[in-house]
């Protein structure tokens, strides 16, 4: 793979500034964005006050603990537009996600919203290692989901070439990468898959393609993956982290030279690490529930925004920023199976250490009797498709659950192309359980 480390020269300065230079900006910031709040969103008002708080009474930032939690479940209690903090004819732009269930969360931008936000994205894209010049193919979905279109204002913010694909149709995907030539790919890392699973159905060696920068985001993936894509592609691949209620993507970003975490663009977002049954701010380096608190936004602050994101702060290293942990998963996906907590990342690790296994799958949530029951269904590599080298995987990786995960699980290994497949986010857990 090529050095693609950016140049100091190129950085913004507060991403190599002092760490008193960022706390101070950070409180100078975080005390507009509480005010900014209180004064123009009824519902912080109504509850900092029923809290005893108000913004005066931060003087420091670990004040900003003193202050309530928001909650994904106040954005739908608030549809379409009640929490937005500045009139209707300043918003610029509305994005949503769907969800699951109910109303979908609706964000708001003002124009300077917008600026940031391609602006933070272009900052991520250089961190991964694109430069000003390269073709940037987007596959990320457009529309109300903000993954497409952030992508898109930030790769032109750095002076890229957009390549605006969207996702799905993966064929033609791999005919525009091999057309286009771009340097480049914005998507999923379940899409990325597919990608390549396409590839080696068009008998095309994904090497002696153009990509050399990946940037992943949108769901949890694996240091795992992460090997099975750079060896595929020989390419970088770089993990982005964003949400739509805090910008959209763009939030955080691994540095293409260390992969060693994401840096948190603390210029525009306060983090916060919670334990996630408690509520209370956990000492430095501690894993738990990730909150943000936005310093710059206008259209819609969010203040201790509780992300279910689990992961733990770090020390900068490239960056002066401080690093989050790759999202080990969510406190709201976590599967509790007779009493042991799993996540789907931790499935997919051990998917990924058996060389005859795709990484495709799927866990299927089941009653068995009495009992709450797993089933992982994924797929064989078509070099070990045959019936007894698939009832070999199922056995072997049935044995890893067991051995690291601390579960039992039924394992279903069908032939190459029959486990389920994502043009976006992956669905990993279909909760087919008896409702009591």
């Amino acid at each position: 793979m090529l050095d693609l480390t950016p140049p100091r020269s190129s950085l913004d300065p507060i991403e190599i500034a002092s760490r008193d230079e960022i706390t101070a900006l950070q409180l100078d910031r975080l005390k507009w964005s509480l005010r900014h709040a209180y004064d123009n969103v009824p519902m912080y008002r109504k509850r900092f006050d029923e809290a005893g708080v108000h913004p005066d009474d931060l003087t420091s930032l670990a004040d900003l603990a003193k202050f309530p939690f928001t909650y994904k479940s106040d954005l739908r209690d608030n549809y379409p537009f009640g929490l937005f903090a500045v009139p209707q004819d300043k918003i610029a732009r509305l994005h949503a996600s769907s969800g699951t269930t109910g109303k979908p969360t609706v964000v708001g931008y003002t124009a300077t919203d917008i600026s940031n936000w391609a602006d933070l994205v272009a900052r991520s894209m250089r961190a991964s290692g694109t430069r000003p010049g390269d073709k940037v193919h987007v596959a990320y979905g457009y529309g109300l989901f903000t993954g497409g279109l952030g992508a898109h204002y930030g790769a032109e913010r750095l002076g890229c070439t957009v390549i605006p694909v969207s996702g799905g149709m993966t064929e033609r995907q791999v005919m525009l990468i091999e057309d286009f030539k771009p340097q480049t790919i914005m998507v999923t890392p379940s899409y990325m898959l597919n990608i390549l699973e396409q590839y080696r159905k068009d008998g095309r060696d994904p090497r002696d393609c153009s990509l050399q920068v990946g940037i992943f985001g949108a769901e949890p993936w694996t240091n795992a993956m992460r090997s099975e894509v750079e060896a595929a592609f020989d390419m970088h691949a770089v993990d982005i982290y964003g949400l739509s209620e805090i910008m959209g993507p763009g939030v955080a970003n691994e540095c293409v030279e260390t992969k060693d975490g994401l840096h948190i663009w603390e210029d525009h977002f306060y983090p916060e690490i919670i334990n996630p049954e408690t509520g209370e701010v956990c000492a430095e380096g501690e894993m738990g529930e990730l909150v943000f608190t936005t310093l710059t936004k206008e259209g819609l602050p969010m203040i201790r925004y509780r992300t279910r994101d689990l992961t733990r702060l770090l020390p900068g290293t490239a960056r002066s920023m401080r690093r989050m942990e790759k999202i080990t998963g969510r406190s709201d996906d976590m599967i509790i199976l007779r009493g042991v907590n799993v996540f789907p990342t931790q499935i997919e690790e051990q998917i990924l250490k058996i060389d005859t296994l795709a990484p495709h799958f799927q866990i299927e949530l089941h009653t068995l009797g009495r009992m709450d029951a797993m089933r992982v269904i994924c797929e064989a590599h078509p070099h070990a498709a045959a019936d007894a080298a698939r009832a070999a995987a199922a056995l072997a990786l049935a044995k890893r659950i067991k051995d690291i995960v601390g579960v039992s699980a039924e394992c279903i290994i069908g032939t190459p192309g029959t486990a389920p497949r994502s043009e976006g986010k992956a669905k990993r857990v279909v909760d087919n359980r008896t409702k009591a």
